[in-house]
């Protein structure tokens, strides 16, 4: 990839889907990967605490908690939506639901 994070199609950055996971003990954040992805992403741990903080910036994190806890279900994954990011942590574009707004 070239240093500017343009891909081949004219696009910028990477598409990360977002959700939050429910089991018995705990509400999991949970980051789907593209599976072409920038090759500059090389530390998983650091972009998935990336792509955390940048929806929390975007959402009500106890807000939105609550309102999963009101409507999901053990075993349920609720989308939170999408967010694309360059490496360097820019966001590109980022289109993302509040559930606890409905």
């Amino acid at each position: 990839m070239s240093g500017d994070s343009a891909h081949d199609d004219g696009t910028r950055g990477d598409t990360f889907a977002v959700g939050i996971h429910l089991t018995d003990a705990e509400f999991r954040f949970v980051v789907r990967v593209p599976s072409a992805i920038d090759s500059d992403w090389s530390d998983p741990e650091a972009f998935q605490s990336l792509v955390e903080r940048l929806v929390w910036e975007r959402l009500d994190r106890a807000a939105v908690l609550e309102a999963i806890d009101r409507t999901a279900s053990v075993g349920d994954t609720v989308s939170l939506g999408t967010i694309t990011l360059e490496p360097d942590g820019t966001v590109v574009d980022a289109s993302l639901r509040d559930p606890s707004a409905e």
